[in-house]
């Protein structure tokens, strides 16, 4: 099979999928649609998959994003023209499945200092804060991708009532644990840094952590669900995560 790299600028129709995507002289991506879904997430980890169950070699790194599978490779070691034309049999051919992620609940200290925007997305809403909480906590989340930050987690699957831009002007430091919305997408803070979400509260677990012996908590094709923590859980939360103790829940499917 023949592949004809692309420069990546515009919108391709939909049969031209999967299609290559040269990234320098080192990476390629193989994009899957030009649209977020799930079906393309999919594709995405199914092929991450089979490169790690039976690696070519020279591939040194593979990164999966929402719809697209960026793949780093030591040009001394395969060609990127063999590369590309691999990674579009595997893709149109391989069958292997990624593992169904974990359901994970996280507890979430919802107002108080750390709901920096939960009052004014109520009103821009024409709703309470209650309100919010409840539909924000009321469904399971798919984790797209990590990104960004070491850790951070874009979540697919927020309710289309509480899609809200972001921040016109970011805010200068959101601390880890944040629980945010951006656009069409929920997200978890994992290290602090500035940021334009709009944030509704935290949660006491950290998504990354360096000292632990995997340092990422989540990773792409997790799901998640957010349930209302009060201060006093929220506190002892804290207390445990400090103390290496706290177990985050994971649900049986």
């Amino acid at each position: 099979m023949q592949f004809k790299p692309q420069s990546g600028s515009g919108p391709a129709p939909e049969n031209s999928y999967p299609r290559i995507l040269r990234c320098g002289d080192r990476a390629v991506a193989i994009e899957f649609s030009d649209t977020v879904s799930e079906a393309a997430n999919l594709k995405v980890l199914s092929l991450d998959v089979s490169l790690a169950a039976a690696p070519i070699e020279g591939i040194l790194e593979t990164i999966p994003t929402y719809r697209s599978l960026t793949v780093i490779y030591d040009p001394m070691i395969v060609r990127g023209a063999f590369l590309g034309e691999e990674l579009m049999q595997r893709a149109t051919h391989d069958t292997a499945a990624p593992e169904t992620g974990r359901l994970l609940e996280f507890p979430v200290l919802y107002g108080g200092e750390h709901q920096a925007d939960l009052d004014e997305l109520a009103e821009m809403k024409n709703m309470t804060a209650a309100d919010v909480i409840a539909l924000h906590s009321s469904v399971e989340y798919r984790v797209y991708m990590i990104g960004f930050a070491p850790g951070f987690a874009y979540l697919g699957g927020l309710p289309e009532i509480l899609h809200t831009p972001r921040l016109a002007v970011p805010r200068q430091r959101i601390e880890a644990g944040a629980i945010g919305i951006g656009g069409r997408q929920s997200s978890i803070n994992s290290v602090p840094g500035p940021s334009g979400w709009r944030f509704l509260g935290r949660t006491p677990f950290r998504l990354f952590d360096a000292s632990r012996p995997e340092p990422f908590l989540l990773k792409a094709g997790d799901r998640i669900t957010f349930r209302s923590a009060d201060t006093d859980e929220a506190r002892d939360l804290d207390r445990q995560v400090a103390s290496g103790t706290a177990e985050l829940k994971e649900i049986a499917r």
